[in-house]
């Protein structure tokens, strides 16, 4: 009974394989297909690292290591064995597509299970057809942790170090290579040929910086993990064994994925002649979605043996399924078909076990590449020996291997006796094939050893530049390379700017040849060893008051980075990692880092004091302990809609212990007060984006600021960690809106209230600006316009002597502008503003009622009731916060008015004006009186 069967698909570099792993080692035992020897290799020796070789068991078509105890099975896919495993994965499960091997991915997708678990690992392409074909499948998605960009065109001597420059034929990966070791000095190179011994040598070369560039075949798309930053193409189409061809947009993408690991950015582009890619092909790999795989490769896996027609004709037989379509004419259906032919083969097949062992015989892969006939040929020598039933001969088989075991000679010559004994490798590893099989088992990989060593020898003599030994022995020689650092951090080599020290990192100068910059940066390094520990040493002593961090999570040493903050366990507690150059030493790292570690730890105690404080307090039990740490969890800023619930069920005695900490509850926010000053605001916004994973941090707004613009692309998250709520086009600070609905609450938000001073004053706004703050806040504001009041005329003083001068003769022009300003009256305009929520959706298209909660504003603390729409909080009368508890007298409302008054409520924004009489002609005054109208 097959168990849980899973797909997880996803882009390159997404680490499925390492989870492959870890899933395998949580079951008792688990077989792995992957789809290369080279992949196979590295798998088993990452498991054996893990279990011990004892359980552990290798099987490829050159290579078996079965332990008695095996219990976990690595396998090329083609040899996956036939166990019951409780665990059981595929890799590159979209090789099911590929023309030449896609028949046996099919199949193992088809028929391979896992007694409790099957993963199949690979592209999202692959995701239709595999819904289509495996019932109760689960899908999971892995994603890239780092971004995949075009980079365009670029020359090969303008690679940038730590690339990657893909070739599709032997002869073009070598002439890329010789072109870089003239120009770059080296480069490693990695082919699907190679023995896993020689390329693990050339990448061990490349790991380890000897050399900046690889240069590879198409067999880096698959399992190979390494430090590479840029990919380049020397060309888009490849010979697939059949025709020359363009690559699919799903295999460039598969190429150009190993660019960037983890959360390391990366690149991808053409060099030499490759044309640029299509802009369609450009965005499918950037944003990786290619079409969908359609059909996958089938071959038919029951085989009939009584004749070798009824064998051929059963492997050509065609699929039922629409997903499945008959595979290309592979190598050992060519074979058999050649064999067949020749009448000496042919007359000695006379039982079903004949027609089985020749089938076996031609499944050898015809690693020598040399011609079908020669191949058809060694097929057919070694059936005879089969068949004969003593097995290959020794002597012969000797004979064979000593003509391989050759380690001189060129790179060719090396590759082409590598393919030899790969053939006589996979005969050794079939049982019953050959005498003695531990014997020629070994005797076989101790040749395939002795020949990689050879080839990655002549690899690295042809491609590597070797004057780059001979400038590290020059450094050696003090007298000839002298170099020396002075006040400035400038480093100078015999004389000669070589660059500048930036904290505890060299920056090199980068008008040297690429063969001198190596040399200069030796040189300068072996002068900054006494300077690295110098300056470890003084920052180490420094005060905190010299270093700082920037809003986008950077530590400073007074205008130098010397580091920056990366997420730590928790929110208050971020990790650092420092800025220091390797060559510096661990010592000096291990300093830097620690007093970096020290200043932030510091400086996270001093401005969230009040938090840490109150997450420390041993008395707080209870809901006002869960309150607390959910104040915690969001740096000591919550909006009260999001915590309504928690915020109601919350009684007195715990909000009272909650306030000794500067805790308040206010009508929009529940915030600590000490913790919206600027320097608290600031760091709070980095700590904030660091756990979220932000790549770009928020800043905090200037201090000092009321309101600020709102901006709709800005998360509202990030306005409430800077202190604000968005209101309208504005957004105002957390603390003074508590304080304006302090004064909101004294005013008839039902019969409507006009903007007094305070509010104003509070805002720092004009009444238009403070209009549209109001209408943020869920409040309607209507416009209107009035005569103006004037203030009452001042007596004249009694001039001395008692009686008035003898006024002059007034002008005309001046009676008749006094005439006019006495007549026309001046206006103002004014807004009255209500309460006005959004209005309830009808009940059935409602959602679910929260319990204890409602659907405009949240919970109310004490189970306040809404009426007529306006939100009522009960204010604490021991603390003023926000909220004001009452005893409610029969007959009056909260705010004490007699019930049988409040129609007849009136406030007004200005002392009341002087009865006077109506003009007729002031339509503003017939207005007014009738407003007052009873």
């Amino acid at each position: 009974m097959a168990g849980r069967i899973t797909a997880v698909l996803g882009p390159t570099n997404t680490g499925k394989t390492h989870y492959a792993i870890e899933r395998m080692l949580a079951h008792r035992t688990g077989v792995i297909g992957l789809p290369l020897r080279l992949l196979a290799r590295e798998v088993y020796d990452r498991i054996v690292k893990a279990r011990g070789p004892s359980v552990v068991a290798l099987v490829t078509g050159e290579e078996r290591i079965v332990p008695e105890r095996a219990a976990y099975w690595v396998a090329t896919t083609e040899a996956m064995p036939e166990v019951g495993a409780d665990f059981v994965a595929i890799d590159e499960i979209q090789l099911c597509a590929d023309p030449e091997r896609g028949h046996v991915f099919t199949d193992r997708l088809l028929h391979m299970r896992g007694l409790h678990e099957t993963l199949f690992l690979g592209s999202e392409t692959m995701k239709g057809a595999i819904a289509a074909l495996v019932p109760g499948v689960q899908f999971m998605r892995r994603d890239r942790l780092s971004k995949l960009s075009w980079a365009g065109s670029k020359k090969t001597s303008r690679m940038p170090a730590r690339s990657a420059i893909v070739g599709f034929s032997v002869e073009n990966v070598y002439a890329i290579a010789e072109l870089l070791r003239r120009q770059k000095g080296g480069a490693a190179v990695v082919m699907g040929a190679l023995s896993p011994r020689t390329r693990n040598a050339q990448v061990a070369m490349y790991q380890n910086g000897d050399v900046d560039y690889l240069v590879a075949t198409d067999a880096i798309g698959m399992g190979l993990n390494l430090d590479i930053g840029h990919v380049a193409f020397s060309a888009t189409a490849k010979f697939d064994g059949r025709r020359m061809r363009h690559l699919f947009p799903h295999e460039i993408g598969q190429i150009a994925g190993r660019a960037g690991r983890h959360t390391m950015d990366g690149t991808f582009g053409v060099t030499g002649d490759a044309s640029p890619l299509p802009p369609e092909v450009i965005t499918a790999v950037e944003e990786h979605r290619f079409a969908p795989i359609q059909r996958l490769q089938w071959r038919n896996p029951r085989l009939e043996f009584g004749t070798a027609e009824r064998l051929i004709r059963a492997l050509e037989e065609s699929p039922q399924n629409e997903w499945l379509s008959r595979g290309r004419e592979a190598d050992d259906l060519r074979a058999l078909k050649a064999l067949v032919a020749v009448p000496e083969i042919a007359d000695r097949l006379r039982h079903p076990h004949d027609i089985r062992l020749l089938w076996d015989v031609c499944r050898i892969p015809d690693f020598r590449s040399i011609s079908e006939s020669e191949h058809a040929t060694l097929l057919g020598r070694i059936f005879g020996f089969l068949q004969a039933g003593k097995g290959v001969p020794s002597d012969w088989l000797k004979s064979q291997i000593e003509r391989i075991d050759k380690p001189l000679g060129d790179i060719d010559t090396l590759s082409r006796r590598l393919a030899f004994i790969r053939t006589w490798t996979y005969v050794a590893q079939r049982k019953g094939w050959v005498d003695d099989e531990a014997h020629w088992r070994e005797e076989t990989r101790a040749v395939e050893d002795r020949l990689s060593d050879a080839l990655h020898g002549a690899l690295t003599q042809r491609f590597v530049d070797r004057r780059t030994s001979v400038l590290l022995r020059r450094l050696k020689q003090k007298e000839t390379l002298v170099a020396e650092v002075n006040d400035k951090g400038e480093v100078m080599v015999e004389g000669e700017f070589a660059g500048r020290l930036e904290g505890f990192r060299f920056r090199q100068d980068g008008t040297s040849s690429p063969d001198e910059a190596k040399m200069l940066a030796r040189a300068a390094y072996e002068a900054l060893k006494p300077e690295f520990s110098l300056r470890a040493d003084r920052f180490y002593n420094a005060p905190d008051t010299e270093m700082d961090f920037t809003e986008q999570g950077g530590l400073m040493w007074g205008s130098t980075a010397v580091g920056k903050l990366v997420k730590g366990a928790d929110p208050l507690k971020p990790s650092v990692e420092a800025f220091v150059d390797e060559e510096a030493g661990a010592d000096v790292a291990e300093k830097v880092k620690r007093r970096l570690q020290h200043f932030i730890d510091r400086k996270v105690a001093a401005l969230f004091e009040p938090l840490l404080a109150m997450s420390r307090d041993e008395a707080l039990t209870g809901l006002a302990r869960g309150f607390a740490f959910r104040l915690v969890e969001n740096l000591g800023v919550i909006p009260r809609e999001s915590i309504a619930t928690e915020v109601k069920e919350l009684d007195q005695d715990a909000r009272g212990q909650l306030r000794k900490h500067g805790v308040r509850f206010g009508q929009y926010t529940i915030f600590q007060q000490a913790l919206l000053k600027p320097a608290p605001t600031r760091l709070r916004l980095v700590l904030s984006s660091l756990w979220e994973g932000l790549q770009e941090f928020p800043e905090s707004p200037p201090p000092g600021l009321v309101t600020i613009p709102y901006i709709a692309e800005v998360p509202t998250s990030a306005y409430t960690l800077s202190g604000y709520r968005p209101a309208g086009s504005r957004a105002i600070r957390i603390d003074m809106l508590e304080r304006l609905a302090d004064i909101l609450r004294t005013q008839d938000t039902k019969g409507g209230f006009e903007a007094v001073a305070d509010m104003l004053s509070i805002t720092g706004m004009t009444l238009e600006q403070f209009a549209d703050l109001m209408q943020g806040l869920g409040y309607k504001a209507e416009k209107g316009e009035r005569e103006k009041s004037r203030p009452a005329a001042e007596p004249k003083a009694p001039v001395e002597g008692g009686e008035n001068p003898i006024p002059e003769e007034a002008s005309p022009i001046a009676e008749a502008e006094a005439e006019a300003a006495e007549t026309a009256p001046e206006t103002e305009v004014f807004y009255t503003f209500t309460w006005a929520p959004r209005p309830r959706a009808p009940r059935h298209d409602r959602g679910p009622r929260r319990e204890g909660g409602n659907r405009e504003g949240g919970n109310r603390e004490g189970g306040e009731k809404r009426q007529g729409g306006k939100p009522e909080f009960r204010r604490d009368r021991e603390k003023g916060d926000g909220e004001r508890k009452f005893d409610k007298p029969k007959g009056k409302k909260p705010h004490g008015k007699p019930r049988d008054e409040e129609k007849a409520r009136h406030f007004e924004a200005r002392p009341p004006k002087k009865d006077k009489p109506i003009d007729p002609d002031n339509p503003f005054a017939v207005l007014a009186a009738l407003r007052d109208r009873k």
